[in-house]
């Protein structure tokens, strides 16, 4: 409970750092806040120019909507996972000479992330209206589905965040498992493409981001509550990951002043 004591007195500093995050990711861009849009729908573009003749016929129906419901929850995660394994170093200079909780920067991270991708939603239900898919009341529940995310992710930043300070590989480590997260989540892909492949299904079934990515489409592209009991392991996952991490972040933390 100390924590959150603590972070609540620092709120207005957490509050400047998620302004600056969002601002500055875009900084000196000409078209600034827009590639947050502009970005996953080039994606888009790419794989639904490109897939459909790589997989013929594996596509299935409202292809368009199925990648875009995927590639923006996956952009939510990566960019969150990035930012914050990257925030302790990049706020080497403020960590050594001010006092504040070195969790507020990992915290603002996924605030500013989960800000990002619920305006970057908006993208997700024009498409629907557009492809003639429509929207549904069942999509009230996204902002618990992000919120789900967003736990989950602050245990992992938490976790890399405090671990780059001392291993100076660890941004391309992480850049090499995401690439390869990205193939081992249903986001340009049908999970029943696998459903042969035996245990490799099974390990892209249980990845947490296919749980996510799975009730996203759910609400937007299918019209139906998602299955309650895998979000809700997936909150569990993210709720024990968030406490082991915070744990070892602040294990870590102690060092950061000398490594940095």
């Amino acid at each position: 409970m100390n924590v959150l004591k603590e972070i609540y007195e620092y709120r207005e500093l957490l509050k400047t750092n998620i302004k600056k995050d969002i601002r500055g990711r875009y900084k000196g861009s000409f078209l600034g806040i827009l590639w947050s849009f502009i970005n996953p729908l080039l994606q888009v573009l790419v794989y639904a120019i490109v897939f459909p003749f790589l997989m013929r016929g594996a596509q299935g129906d409202n292809y368009v909507i199925y990648l875009i419901a995927g590639l923006i929850p996956w952009t939510f995660f990566t960019t969150v996972i990035n930012g914050g394994t990257t925030s302790i170093k990049a706020n080497a200079g403020i960590i050594k000479k001010v006092y504040f909780p070195r969790e507020i920067l990992l915290i603002s991270q996924v605030a500013s992330g989960l800000i990002n991708f619920l305006i970057s939603c908006i993208i997700i239900i024009v498409f629907c209206l557009i492809f003639g898919v429509g929207i549904s009341y069942h999509i009230i529940i996204v902002p618990i589905i992000a919120i789900i995310q967003s736990i989950l992710s602050l245990g992992i930043i938490l976790i890399l965040g405090a671990v780059n300070v001392y291993v100076q590989d660890m941004e391309y480590i992480i850049g090499f498992v995401l690439n390869m997260g990205f193939y081992a989540t249903p986001i340009i892909y049908q999970l029943d493409l696998l459903s042969g492949a035996g245990i490799l299904y099974t390990l892209v079934s249980i990845n947490p981001l296919t749980v996510l990515v799975s009730a996203y489409r759910d609400v937007f592209m299918y019209h139906v509550w998602p299955d309650p009991l895998p979000l809700f392991l997936v909150l569990l996952l993210g709720l024990v990951v968030t406490l082991i991490g915070y744990g070892i972040f602040r294990k870590l933390e102690k060092g950061f002043a000398e490594e940095l």
